[in-house]
């Protein structure tokens, strides 16, 4: 017995065990014909629908016009005896030979059928009640069948290659109508699992993710490549020209102010009005430099300001010290309370502009995943390489899944076989196939009937 073979009997003898301990009576159902029958409660297989009531008596029927058939043989036998013995002539043995013949045929027939569901005459006979008896190994012959035959790799592929999963989902997605409700259902879905999602869980796994990500990049080559870009650029001017015209301007409007900070400054022991006079000096020197730089894109201080923002691209991509001092300014910035609250609260954002995008029809989100799933149906209804992508996607799909998981779903066939009650099954098939099998009982008695008549007649013409 190999491995299989042998998990698949322990479940079996599980589910005996289950069903024998479940007995009681809970358990009891009517058989038809009034008969309790001990069954497990809960099972679907132990119980009767109206529809196999029906059955049941169609099965009833037929076993009493077979059984008819076979009185009225057994009649024409005995009156066909009869008459001959009391020399109505020779027609009566051959009526009594096929009569005979049809008794033999009907009875064999009716044992063979019986012994399929029970013991015929309630006779312990050996290979008789199958079914019943049988029920198990026919479960696991069962799962075997479907796993050989259904489950197979080649069988999979064949048949979902003639399906042509490709090109029937993109002509159904490409109906606009479809591409509304597939869209309807993401967003649905989209709002259930963001629904579902705790918002503490999100702002910790982000926040995580953001730390991690920044302490793992050094961000002082990739500043100072950008900064180096700028400022080759000549991006970098029009700041300092908004600098200079708004230093300009608060010089002109805070003139009082920069003069009263310069003379605050001054010595005690230093007369006013000279103070007075330094500051006026200060001020009118510092409104004319910044007036100059302002004015003439050439000034010296632009210049040094260019080569120094030159030098300091370089120094972050290349100095080790200016490197290291980035590094700690964003560790610094990092950690602080401000701008973890700051990364925490983004995830409630992005959620709420999610889920508004989701719940509104004419949004942009759903409008550009509407457009992408009707784009997609039309490639894969017309493009025969996407839809062999998809085709070949799915197939293998089901064949990881079938070979992977085929013991898993035979298992479903040969444990549910076995948890089901034995004589509950057995009746139970048979409601469903035994009125066809009565018409074996009926078959056998004319063929019966007819194969005893033609070798009584060839056995009279011979001379037997």
């Amino acid at each position: 017995m190999c491995v299989g073979d042998r998990e698949r009997v322990e479940r079996m003898e599980s589910a005996k065990a289950d069903q024998t301990d479940g007995a009681g009576p809970e358990g009891q159902h009517a058989r038809p014909g009034g008969a309790a029958n001990r069954t497990v409660p809960g099972r679907a297989m132990n119980s009767f629908s109206p529809a196999d009531e029906e059955k049941f008596r169609g099965v009833r029927r037929m076993k009493l016009t077979a059984t008819g058939l076979l009185l009225f043989v057994a009649v024409v036998y005995v009156l066909a005896k009869w008459a001959g013995n009391s020399g109505a002539g020779a027609w009566t043995g051959y009526v009594a030979a096929a009569a005979e013949a049809g008794m033999v045929g009907a009875l064999a027939d009716w044992f063979a059928v019986t012994a399929l569901f029970r013991h015929p005459l309630g006779i312990p006979i050996p290979h008789t009640a199958i079914i019943p008896t049988k029920k198990d190994q026919l479960g696991v012959s069962l799962g075997e069948f479907v796993g050989e035959n259904f489950l197979s790799r080649d069988v999979v592929r064949q048949r979902l290659r003639a399906v042509g999963i490709g090109s029937r989902l993109g002509t159904w997605l490409a109906d606009p109508d479809h591409a509304d409700r597939v869209t309807a259902e993401l967003a649905t879905a989209l709002r259930g699992a963001l629904a579902v999602l705790r918002d503490s869980d999100v702002q910790a796994v982000v926040g995580e993710a953001i730390n991690r990500r920044a302490d793992a990049q050094e961000i002082a080559p990739g500043i100072g490549k950008m900064l180096e870009k700028v400022v080759a650029d000549g991006g970098h001017r029009r700041v300092v020209d908004l600098i200079c015209v708004r230093a300009h301007d608060w010089l002109v409007f805070h003139n009082d102010q920069v003069m009263d900070a310069v003379q605050g400054g001054a010595p005690g022991w230093t007369p006013r009005f000279v103070d007075k006079r330094v500051g006026e000096r200060v001020y009118k020197e510092l409104l004319r430099f910044v007036t100059e730089m302002r004015d003439m894109p050439a000034h010296p201080a632009r210049g040094a300001l260019d080569r120094f923002l030159t030098d300091f691209a370089s120094d972050l991509q290349s100095d080790t010290d200016t490197r290291a001092r980035v590094e700690n300014l964003k560790r610094e910035v990092l950690g602080r309370g401000e701008v973890q609250d700051l990364i925490a609260s983004a995830w409630s954002s992005v959620r709420l502009m999610i889920v508004s995008a989701a719940e509104d029809e004419r949004s942009e989100l759903r409008l550009r995943v509407r457009a992408s799933l009707l784009s997609l149906g039309a490639r894969m209804a017309t493009d025969a390489k996407l839809q062999a992508k998809v085709d070949g996607w799915v197939e293998g799909a089901a064949v990881y899944v079938v070979t992977t998981y085929r013991d898993e779903i035979t298992s479903l066939i040969t444990d549910t076989v076995a948890g089901w009650d034995a004589e509950h099954t057995s009746k139970k098939i048979e409601a469903h196939i035994g009125r066809d099998l009565q018409f074996i009982r009926i078959n056998g008695t004319v063929v019966g009937s007819l194969a005893g008549l033609l070798i009584y007649a060839v056995s009279r013409a011979l001379g037997a």
